[in-house]
């Protein structure tokens, strides 16, 4: 599967005007890439506001992700034809396990959505937020291949050992929380690199992202002024120097954590 370059993620936007209004924009500004999920209550929006665009909707890859109690096998097949409906597509382009919890088993969950590739409800299927043994696990048993795998990646945490997977076996590495919520604007070396080339500190790390070959990154913005900002990223070539500078931070930090998560079991 071949996703563009960059993505618009949608987390929290899950008032529906604002979120129709911001997917609008994101497609108008150039993105064909929405990232969107059962547990974000914005499919609906997210479909509104990629027909409004003045676009061909066929030109959109749209990414949805059952939430963690949707993962028996009766909830995956009913939850993903509710999140196709709501989509208004006949095909989901990409169909994500949200997280690797609660009615998550191998056995059963990927069973399913190899079912949904068969009889054409899903194109693709993607895991999130997955450990490198559970990726290992579901790759195992899963009939498709993984398409993609989705997980916060950011200067702060550069996940090397889950590209290096994405790389051996062929699927892209999806960033969301890319910009660490601007935490990196507090990185010197950023800020320092970012001024140098006349640009932000989010925008240089969404350049890195880009220059990371099989990283795509789905930065999540609300306003239009923002949302452009974002996208301008995609026409800022790397220098040396500034890579070796972002490679150079050693802070490490997770944005998304809770005690439950993969990483903190296994």
């Amino acid at each position: 599967m071949q996703l563009a370059p960059i993505g618009f993620g949608t987390y929290l936007l899950d008032a529906p005007e604002p979120a129709r209004t911001a997917v609008r924009h994101a497609v108008e500004t150039g993105y064909r890439h929405i990232d969107t999920a059962q547990e974000y209550r914005n499919e609906a929006a997210v479909a509104a506001g990629i027909a409004d665009a003045d676009v061909d909707a066929a030109e959109v890859t749209v990414a949805t992700k059952l939430q963690t109690d949707n993962l028996t096998p009766e909830r995956v097949r009913a939850s993903a034809e509710a999140s196709a409906a709501r989509l208004d597509v006949d095909t989901i382009d990409l169909l994500y396990v949200h997280w690797p919890l609660d009615t998550y088993d191998p056995d059963r969950t990927l069973p399913a959505l190899d079912a949904l590739v068969d009889d054409g409800l899903v194109a693709h299927i993607g895991l999130s937020n997955f450990r490198p043994d559970q990726l290992r696990a579901a790759r195992e048993r899963l009939a498709h291949p993984i398409a993609a795998h989705q997980v916060e990646r950011h200067p702060l945490l550069p996940q090397r050992e889950l590209l290096a997977i994405a790389r051996a076996w062929g699927h892209t590495l999806v960033a969301y929380t890319p910009i660490a919520r601007n935490a990196v604007a507090a990185e010197p070396a950023i800020a320092d690199a970012a001024a140098a080339a006349g640009i932000t500190p989010a925008q240089l790390a969404l350049a890195w992202a880009l220059d990371t070959t099989g990283v795509v990154p789905i930065p999540k913005a609300t306003s239009p002024a923002h949302i452009t900002e974002n996208y301008a990223a995609t026409q800022h070539a790397l220098s040396p120097a500034a890579r070796a500078a972002v490679d150079g931070v050693d802070t490490r930090r997770r944005i998304v954590d809770f005690p439950a998560a993969p990483w903190h079991h296994g």
